[in-house]
């Protein structure tokens, strides 16, 4: 592969870089953003004036806000990984090339893989699935566009490619057990009543009685702060209930979870226990607790630790104890809990696709597992 001219920029392959916003700015405005920004301007750009730099800097967090954490990781993954690949097999990543990227997803599907470490091919390489190509396809479109060079999805090299990959290895989508209410009371019995336990205690309960994904749980505050990082905030009404609120994809979005029949396993008692004994006034919610299990962090939960929490507590208290502990082991997550409310509440299906925050009464449907699928028959309705 032979080396670029000397006055072309060293190209980006950490997937972090700045984004457009910030790049944009500061080409228009005269100045080069600082490092690293700078590597992802295909062209050499003059210098912002001093007094236009807080505006860059502040346009640039305003486009990082623009998706989350999570999905800037994924992204600068998938960059990383497509860069990797094409220093390997010779080719240049910028600008995009259909023809390239049509090749780059015909290896992935392939499983024909290169290890970074030894630079040959893995043994047994496991193809990627349809939805990881799809999500790295996006991961690059993002990529592309906040270096000013956006990728033609729609172009043939791409789009035959991956038609045939759909057509030849697509396999029905594997969801995840959902644990249903009776589940979730064997679950938190599992629990101690310790800090730690009394904290994973109202992840459970609110979690499954909100209908919250793991995000959600984990970026609550305890009361409204606009400067948070986090995803909402909760609002106890004594004797009723608590009213979440959320920040979603499209818009803000407020949640009524109720008291239950009993205290042992009422989301609204395990959350104000966990609130007194945790002495939490201001912050995140849900906060590590150091190896004493009596202090309490003010960092916020990773949401990988309520995963992590579903399927403990799920094996712990035998959840599906007729299936082999291998196949047990791919069935729960923290999407086990939103999915378990939709299969358990018997109630009108609005009501549920409004708790959780669904456009379409089709996208609740999927999330009911164990619902009366032929309660309309259009058999009969027919005449036959």
């Amino acid at each position: 592969m032979e080396n670029p001219p000397a006055n072309t920029p060293k190209i980006d392959d950490s997937g972090h870089g700045d984004l457009a916003a910030g790049v944009e700015i500061g080409s228009q405005m005269g100045d080069p953003v600082p490092a690293p920004q700078a590597t992802l301007a295909l062209q050499p750009t003059p210098r912002v004036p001093a007094r236009l730099e807080a505006l860059v800097e502040t346009a640039t967090a305003y486009a990082n806000a623009a998706s989350s954490d999570n999905t800037r990781d994924a992204y600068a993954k998938d960059w990383r990984h497509f860069t990797a690949w094409c220093r390997r097999e010779g080719f240049e990543p910028l600008p995009p090339s259909s023809q390239v990227i049509g090749l780059y997803i015909g290896a992935c599907a392939s499983g024909s893989v290169v290890d970074t470490a030894a630079g040959k091919p893995k043994r047994n390489a496991p193809a990627l699935s349809v939805a990881t190509i799809e999500r790295r396809l996006s991961g690059l479109a993002w990529n592309f566009t906040q270096r000013g060079v956006p990728m033609d999805r729609s172009d043939r090299h791409i789009a035959t490619v991956l038609a045939g990959i759909r057509r030849k290895h697509a396999k029905p989508p594997r969801q995840k057990e959902a644990v249903l209410g009776e589940d979730v009371k064997a679950m938190v019995n599992t629990l101690g009543h310790d800090l730690r336990g009394l904290r994973d205690r109202a992840i459970l309960l609110l979690g499954f009685a909100g209908g919250l994904r793991r995000s959600e749980i984990v970026g609550l505050d305890i009361v409204r702060d606009d400067k948070s990082d986090g995803h909402g905030w909760i609002e106890i009404f004594p004797d009723q209930g608590v009213l979440v609120t959320l920040r979603g994809k499209t818009g803000w979005r407020q949640v009524e979870v109720g008291r239950g029949a009993s205290s042992d396993t009422c989301p609204v008692a395990a959350l104000e226990s966990w609130i007194r004994f945790g002495r939490i006034a201001r912050g995140p919610l849900f906060r590590r607790i150091f190896k004493d299990n009596k202090t309490v962090d003010v960092e916020r939960l990773s949401d990988k630790h309520v995963a992590r929490l579903v399927k403990q507590t799920a094996f712990a208290a035998g959840v599906r104890s007729d299936l082999p502990e291998g196949e047990r082991a791919l069935l729960f997550s923290g999407h086990s809990l939103r999915a378990g409310l939709a299969s358990s509440a018997d109630i009108e299906e609005r009501y549920v696709q409004k708790q959780l925050g669904h456009a379409s009464a089709e996208m609740t449907r999927k999330y009911q597992r164990r619902r009366d699928r032929f309660r309309t028959n259009l058999t009969k309705a027919s005449g036959l």
